[in-house]
């Protein structure tokens, strides 16, 4: 895994936190002093805590679990939802649906229909429809498109949660804490640290610092997927590898059981035929002998 250079978060701006009055005293651990009324971000820090949070999420990605990114904010929103695709991974970048988590059965239901909308349209039954009715259903996938779209592949709850800006998703946060689903967050001075299990201490406003941080957590993703998918493939080289002699031995049993059952089988036909070969010997040879001594008495006769 890529070490993280402070001097590249630093020129990305990930140090600029909020201003003074606005922060919170949880914050302090992170915070390395105030400048110009804003308080300035550890980057130190921030990398060690980055790194700690890649590997983690690199775990979660080898087991094949989901991680669900949430980022509404404007300059965020593109962001994520180019991040997160490149790791075929679920985002939210609209508005978080409430019970998105809690309430993720309802939320399945939803995903279905746009599923059968599709379906409609390939099999013609869409067409059938009157034109009202079609304006109001393509209405319907269109909207469910652009607040569900991302998720429709995922099809059971998240193995962990990317949240930009918890104070702005703390609908989010709250329904992941219920579920004891870990939160993964950048966080920044004005929010409280607390709420996250793998906290990032980040300027989470600078599109520049979003693209940086995200891009190291998604680095991070990608290789686990690549390890995810060399652990599989060794692992279905080497069932290949035993089962091989296995079948080899299984067919030369039954090649043998085959031979074993065509000699048993010819061996009973061998004995009833030999009782009739022997009459049929004796048939063919009464004639011979019948025939020898009428030879002799015509011998005889001309005598």
């Amino acid at each position: 895994m890529a070490l993280v250079e402070v001097k590249e978060l630093l020129d990305s701006g990930v140090h600029f936190g909020h201003l003074t009055r606005k922060w919170d005293p949880n914050m302090a651990p992170y915070i390395y002093m105030e400048r110009n009324g804003i308080h300035i971000i550890n980057l130190y820090k921030t990398a060690a805590k980055l790194e700690e949070a890649s590997e983690a999420l690199a775990k979660i990605a080898i087991s094949g679990r989901k991680i669900l990114f949430v980022a509404t904010k404007k300059q965020a929103k593109d962001i994520v939802s180019e991040k997160a695709g490149s790791v075929n991974m679920p985002y939210i970048t609209e508005r978080w649906p409430g019970g998105m988590l809690t309430n993720f059965v309802t939320i399945r239901k939803a995903v279905k229909k746009m599923a059968t909308i599709d379906r409609m349209k390939k099999d013609g039954t869409f067409l059938t429809l009157s034109k009202k009715e079609r304006l109001q259903v393509d209405r319907l996938r269109a909207k469910l498109e652009k607040n569900l779209g991302s998720i429709s592949e995922m099809t059971r709850l998240p193995g962990a949660l990317f949240v930009i800006d918890i104070k702005r998703e703390h609908i989010a946060i709250k329904e992941a804490q219920k579920l004891n689903i870990p939160i993964f967050a950048m966080v920044d001075t004005n929010s409280d640290p607390r709420q996250v299990d793998y906290v990032i201490p980040a300027n989470d406003d600078a599109s520049k610092s979003i693209e940086k941080i995200l891009t190291n957590v998604t680095e991070a993703i990608a290789e686990g997927l690549a390890t995810r998918k060399a652990e599989k493939e060794s692992k279905d080289a080497e069932k290949a590898a035993t089962e091989a002699p296995k079948k080899a031995e299984t067919t030369e049993a039954k090649v043998e059981t085959t031979e074993a059952k065509a000699e048993t089988t010819e061996a009973p036909k061998a004995k009833k035929a030999a009782p009739k070969k022997v009459a049929k010997a004796k048939k063919e040879a009464a004639p011979e002998a019948a025939e020898a001594p009428a030879a002799e008495e015509i011998a005889k006769e001309q005598k």
